[in-house]
Order: C-alpha cells, then structure tokens, then sequence
C-alpha cells in the first residue's frame, strides 16, 4: 500500500476555495457586518450618556476657548523667527541676566494672550539667543498682566478693585522669581527644546520660513493641548462639586484647593476671573490663589511645555512655579486683601 505525503501547505490549501476565499468565508462576512455594528450600538448608546456629553462639552469648551490664542501665539512665535533680527532682543534686554528677568517680566502685559500662545513665544526666544531665564519669566507673566486679562478681573470683582492690583503683582512677583530661580538652580540638560531653525537664512524667503515655523508650531503644540483639554475635561466630570464646599471652611486648604482646582480645570486666563468670582464660598486669598495659579500651570500647560521644551523641565518647572504662586497668593493676599 503507498502512503501519500502530503506537501507542505496542502492543509491550508485545502481550506482555500477555487476562487481563493477561505471556505468558511460567510463566518467571516457574517463577523465583519455585525461586530462592527453592535460596537457602533453599545458606544453610541454610551456616548449618549450625560456624564460623556458632559465631558464632550467640556473637552471642546477648553480647546475652542484656547484655540484662538494658541494660534496667535504660534503666528507671533514664526514672525519673530522670520522677521525679527536678532539684535532686536540683545538690545532691548538687559545684558545681565538678572536683570532681564525683571524687564522680561514686565514685557509681558504687552502681549494679549493666554498660556497657550506664551509657551511658542518664549521657545521662539530662547531660540534667538534670549537667555531661558528672562524667557521663562516672559512665559509666566504674559498670561497673567496682559491689559485683556487685568480688565476682565476688573469686570468680574466691580465691588473689588484692589484684586486687579493683587493679582498684577503676586503674578509679577511669580514671574521674576522663578526666572531668578531658573538663574540659580536651572540646567540646560532639563531643557530640551525641539529643534528647529531660528532666524532668518539669507536667499531664503521671509514669508515661507514664517509658514513653515508656523504650521510647525500649530500642530506640535495643538497635540499637546488637545492632550490637556481632555484629561481636565475628566476631572470636570468625575470629580462632585459637593467636593468644593468641603474644603470651603479652612482658610489655608481653601487656598491649597483653589491653587489645584486651577491646575486642573485648566480655564483660559482671559476667562478664570469670572470662574473665580463665582466661588463666592471661598475667601478673597484663595480666589486670588485661583487666578494666579492657573495662567502659569495647568493640565494643558504642562503637556505642552513638556512637549516643547521636554519633560524633565516640565514636571520641575511646573512644581517650583506652583509653589512660588501659592506663597506670592497668600503673601499678598494677606496684605491687600
């Protein structure tokens, strides 16, 4: 009797029809229309629930509102890399570093936007030969001092006058002490900005260098937001608002609180006056606490910062400037408010 050997892959040709289909090809037509289908039902059934259309709106609020700023900023960052010589900033700052950060600082209220737009600024900076120090110092406190965010805390505490002035300076005095400490304790191996081209090349065109730091920028710094938007939108829905009046009664943890919710909320600074007016549960220091916290470290901030300039400055940078706004809070809460 003669064995027949089969070759090698007779098996899996065997299962193949004559007109290459698997032969049990209708399990598999069958599995392709209805897997697809009943996923399309379960999450759309979830994704009609309140707490996701809540979380939708948010997500969306937070990106809308900080869209528009973001793209100012990044639209600022390549005309300062396409148009603007470097000489300009060797000449209006200071050359000792100690003292650019205060001018830096002060240059800030010059600009009308949110943490957004400051972070592709100050990268667009340092680019040009402006010392991290004075730059960062510009990053703190342009979404801070700018004339837009003053007016709105104006509109949002009318009986309160004074909180304008407190939040000028506790944000100001954030500024510069954090570019004196970047001075003092700062390492380059922490900052690791994306590379990219600065200034302008000869023979090349001014108007497409600015297109192509911009389109760069945008979308680099886009993902990174859209990042923070999401991860503050989950803790706007998770977390009760019964929670707030928890921490209400205590003066020191109602700044503490505050000083975190701003983290987390992530609202756009040209906005956070009206959140902050709105807790009237909380004291005046605290509420301060809230603004001056939340344009110089949140959600989206921190993802791009880290982006940018590189984790290991994001995480060190974000919790030496949250300290720092805390203490300026109640320092100059305590005083004028």
């Amino acid at each position: 009797m003669q064995t027949t050997v089969e070759p090698p892959g007779a098996v899996a040709e065997a299962e193949v029809t004559a007109a290459g289909w698997p032969r049990y090809w209708p399990l598999l037509l069958l599995g392709a229309a209805v897997v697809p289908g009943l996923l399309l039902f379960s999450v759309g059934r979830w994704m009609d629930s309140p707490a996701v259309q809540a979380w939708r709106t948010v997500c969306l609020a937070i990106t809308t509102q900080a869209l528009p700023f973001l793209l100012l900023g990044t639209a600022l960052s390549g005309a300062i890399n396409a148009f603007v010589p470097a000489r300009v900033f060797t000449k209006v700052l200071p050359k000792r570093a100690a003292f650019a950060v205060p001018v830096a600082g002060m240059a800030g209220v010059v600009l009308p936007g949110c943490e957004c737009a400051s972070v592709p600024v100050a990268n667009s900076l340092i680019g040009r030969g402006v010392t991290p120090a004075a730059a960062f110092a510009f990053l703190l406190s342009a979404p801070a001092i700018n004339p837009v965010v003053l007016t709105a805390t104006a509109i949002a505490f009318p009986a309160s006058p004074v909180m304008v002035l407190a939040r000028l300076l506790a944000s100001l005095a954030t500024a510069v002490v954090m570019g004196w400490l970047w001075l003092w304790l700062g390492r380059e191996e922490w900052l690791r900005p994306v590379a990219r081209h600065t200034g302008h090349r000869p023979g090349h065109s001014r108007f497409t260098e600015f297109r192509t730091g911009f389109q760069h920028d945008f979308l680099h710094a886009g993902g990174f937001l859209v990042v923070g938007a999401m991860a503050a939108a989950t803790f706007n829905v998770a977390v009760p608002r019964s929670v707030l009046d928890t921490f209400a009664g205590s003066p020191w943890l109602s700044v503490l609180f505050l000083a975190a919710l701003a983290i987390i909320l992530a609202v756009c600074s040209e906005a956070d006056a009206f959140v902050a007016s709105s807790l009237t549960g909380f004291s005046p220091t605290a509420r301060l606490a809230f603004m001056v916290v939340g344009p110089m470290v949140d959600l989206k901030l921190i993802a791009l910062q880290a982006g940018t300039f590189g984790r290991a400055f994001a995480v060190r940078f974000s919790a030496a400037t949250t300290v720092v706004a805390v203490l300026s809070s109640a320092l100059i809460g305590a005083v004028l408010l």
